[in-house]
């Protein structure tokens, strides 16, 4: 069945929204450059991809019209908040103190499992997501046509979005593997580590302004 003009723009409309709501460089951004180098593509990739369904699942309140759902959520964002900060504090330790890998780890099994689900929950229980959303869904005036048909449309490129700057990055960064020692890995593990540290600080600053 052919789209008509009116849902391919709303399908452009989602890629958009869905790329730039993921490239800026946040602590999933550094989480995915840093597994990129360390596992290989495909983790990198799996990563960027649990950040993307949280990313569509936002997207599906913001364009079905979930007001409840988003309210709530953003009613709990000192909850969120909390949990997210701690999850990045720990999540950066433990980068910060890990040891280089010797190669990359196979593309297999509850790695990859643990890695997309520990990606989606932090992407989720970051309220600064749900608030981006509901701000750019907002913006771009979806409201004229209310169908679930347009809807779907609207967060499948949500998604698409959000995975194509992640099969970007991590392609990207994973071609630079090959061309570092474990000195320089050693290196971006604690540099990776401290700047996830710093988001998880952040989180849990701004909870203050939640109270």
């Amino acid at each position: 069945m052919r789209l008509s003009s009116a849902r391919m723009a709303f399908f452009a409309k989602g890629l958009a929204i869905g790329f730039c709501i993921a490239a800026p460089v946040g602590p999933i951004g550094v989480l995915c450059i840093r597994r990129s180098l360390a596992e290989g593509r495909v983790m990198g990739l799996v990563t960027g991809l649990g950040a993307a369904t949280a990313d569509a699942a936002y997207g599906a309140m913001a364009a079905f019209g979930l007001t409840a759902i988003s309210d709530f959520l953003v009613g709990q964002k000192f909850w969120l908040s909390l949990v997210g900060g701690i999850f990045l504090l720990y999540l950066g330790v433990r980068t910060f103190v890990s040891r280089p890998a010797q190669q990359a780890a196979n593309a297999s099994g509850a790695g990859l499992a643990g890695t997309y689900v520990s990606t989606l929950f932090l992407t989720l229980t970051n309220p600064m997501t749900i608030l981006s959303f509901v701000a750019v869904f907002a913006g771009i005036g979806f409201g004229t046509d209310k169908s679930y048909a347009t809807a779907s449309i609207l967060v499948l490129g949500v998604f698409l979005g959000s995975a194509a700057w992640w099969l970007i990055l991590s392609s990207g960064v994973a071609l630079l593997r090959s061309r570092v020692n474990e000195t320089w890995m050693r290196t971006v593990n604690r540099f990776s580590g401290a700047i996830i540290c710093a988001f998880g600080v952040y989180a849990l600053a701004r909870i203050r302004s939640y109270g």
